[in-house]
Order: C-alpha cells, then structure tokens, then sequence
C-alpha cells in the first residue's frame, strides 16, 4: 500500500520514498513518520508500553497498552475517555511514542489513560453514526449562537466515539459567557457538551486554504504548534511592513516569517551596522541598501544621493575599522 498523496504512475512514491511499503496512509499533519519501524530490532527493544492515538481536528493524545496489543500505524483502536470511551487512529508507537513524549513534554508515570481494544465491527458502527451527526450538529449550533448574539464562531464539531459527547470548538473576539448556552446546547441535541475555544490561527488551519506562495497553509498540513511571530522577523529579512502582504489568512503575522529567519540572523552577525556612516577624505557616506546573502552593501556621499557605490562586506569593514584607528581613505573604493 502506498501513499496516494505522492504515488506516481508506476505506484512508486515520489514523496516520501517509501517505495510501496508506506503504512502512514496519508501525509498530513496528524502523521508521524515511524523511522523506527525498518530497523526492527531497535524498535522492539523499548519495552515501552505507550500508544499515541490521533483524533480529529489535530488532537492527540497517549495511552497505555496495557494488554500489549499488536498496534500498526493509522489502525483505529477504542481508548478510554472522561466519559466513556473514544475511537482514534494510532499514530506512533514504541520508542517513537516515547520520542514523542519527550518533544512535548510528557512523563510517562503521567499516562494514565487506556487503550481498551481494536475496534470492533459494533465500535465503528457507533463512531460512524456520531459522525455522521456532526455537520447537523454544527449548522444548528450555528443558528442558536447567531439567535442569541454571543459574538462568538462555531468552528468546528467533534463527536466522541461512543456518541455521548460532541466537543464544539469555537472563535471569538472577546470573553464569552456561554454558561446557558452549553445548557441550550444540551436540551436541543441530548448529549454532553465541552466547548473549546481557538485562537485565529487555530481556526485557520481548520478551515484549511491556500497561501500566496500557491501551496496548501502549513497550518492545516504539516505544523503542530504555532510559535510567536514579530513584525521584527520582517525587519530583518528587510520586508516592507506592510500588513496586509505580512499577514496570513488568519489575520495574523505568516508563520512562514520565522521559517528562515535564523539563517539570516546568522548572515547579519557578520555584516556591519547600517547606522555606522563611512569616512573618507573626499567626506562622508551613508548606508542605501543591502544584500544580505551577496554580501553587498551600497552606500552614497552626503551631497550626491544619486551616485550609489556598490561595495562587498569585506571592504566596509576594512573601511570601519580604519575609521576607528583614525585613517580616512582618499575615497570608498580600494586604491
């Protein structure tokens, strides 16, 4: 079985090169790519017991095989819930769960949940019927905020494998009392009721789009987190502060910012200051522009803004450090 996401003609992957044997089912952003699994042995010396299991909308969460089941990736298995029990996908399992746990932060002797069985031929009827009922859910839920005018967005609805809770996640700008209506909520579609709220990058990689460069949102594929974005990964990438080319389809600063922002963090630390005006005896010249990769800086003198002289890296900072020891060049270019 191969990845229908990056197969080619011949049924030979072109993405992910797994050559036919792909069990991940998919590229996405609840995929954990098990680079343990070929090697075999390494894998089964981990005597780790926990499961990470992947639900709807991005949420994951880890589990104990206590009864040491046979999991394969993307299997659907039956997990124990706050009420009840959920039906998920296995995402990882072994020394790559373990890994995992370490990325975010989780001990093991915390993992209390349990992972009850592989599902059933009753347990998938069951979660097919919840979700089935999802879209119904939430075009309701929609008519009821909008009736009462909370000032808030149904996102997104998820209903747990036994089909005796549905989490309703939503948007919204300021503080919202829902108190009465999780009540309202409750009377209308008989069932428990957790409201989540997202942030606006959370409701974008929801929704799903596509981003100026043309390709899917990063947010809605591969990312699980969100990092802090500043206008200041645009200063240093030299980037008109623009926000209406800085931003993303959730309103707020593109994620992408920071993705190359530490190579030219690094660039930078070897590349004089703007500020630092260049002296020679023919007077002095000030910072235009810079190349920060071609190592190129432009200066002009003060009096001739429209004579730009091209000059390396190199060169200006020989020319700031002779500055510094008081010996002023007859002009910018080397003699």
């Amino acid at each position: 079985m191969s990845c229908s996401g990056c197969s080619t003609n011949d049924g030979v992957p072109g993405g992910c090169k797994q050559n036919g044997a792909c069990t991940l089912n998919g590229c996405d952003k609840l995929t954990v790519f098990d680079w343990l699994t070929p090697i075999g042995d390494v894998a089964d010396k981990s005597g780790s017991s926990t499961v990470e299991v992947a639900f709807q909308n991005g949420r994951k969460e880890f589990y104990v095989n206590a009864e040491n089941l046979e999991l394969l990736s993307n299997e659907l298995v039956v997990v124990e819930a706050q009420s009840g029990h959920d039906v998920g996908r296995v995402s990882c399992t072994g020394q790559m769960a373990d890994f995992q746990m370490k990325r975010k932060g989780v001990k093991s002797d915390k993992v209390e949940q349990k992972l009850y069985r592989k599902v059933t031929k009753n347990d998938l009827k069951k979660w097919t019927d919840a979700k089935a009922k999802e879209k119904d859910y939430l075009a309701s839920a929609r008519k009821i905020v909008l009736k009462e005018e909370l000032g808030m967005k149904i996102s997104e609805v998820e209903c747990q494998g036994d089909n005796n809770k549905a989490i309703f996640y939503f948007t919204a700008e300021k503080r919202v009392d829902f108190r009465n209506l999780i009540k309202t909520f409750r009377d209308t579609f008989k069932i428990r009721i957790e409201m989540k709220q997202l942030g606006a990058r959370q409701d974008a990689a929801l929704l799903g789009g596509i981003g100026e460069c043309g390709r899917e949102l990063c947010c809605s594929t591969w990312m699980h987190g969100f990092a802090s974005v500043s206008t200041g990964a645009a200063r240093y990438q030299q980037l008109s502060l623009n926000p209406q080319k800085l931003a993303g389809q959730c309103g707020k600063l593109k994620c992408c910012l920071n993705f190359e922002l530490d190579n030219y963090m690094d660039a930078l630390k070897d590349i004089p200051p703007k500020k630092v005006k260049l002296i020679t005896k023919k007077g002095k010249a000030v910072f235009q522009k810079l190349d920060i990769f071609g190592r190129r800086m432009w200066y002009y003198y003060l009096g001739e803004p429209e004579k730009i002289i091209e000059l390396t890296v190199d060169i200006v900072k020989d020319l700031v450090e002779k500055n510094k020891n008081g010996v002023f060049p007859p002009d910018l270019l080397p003699q």
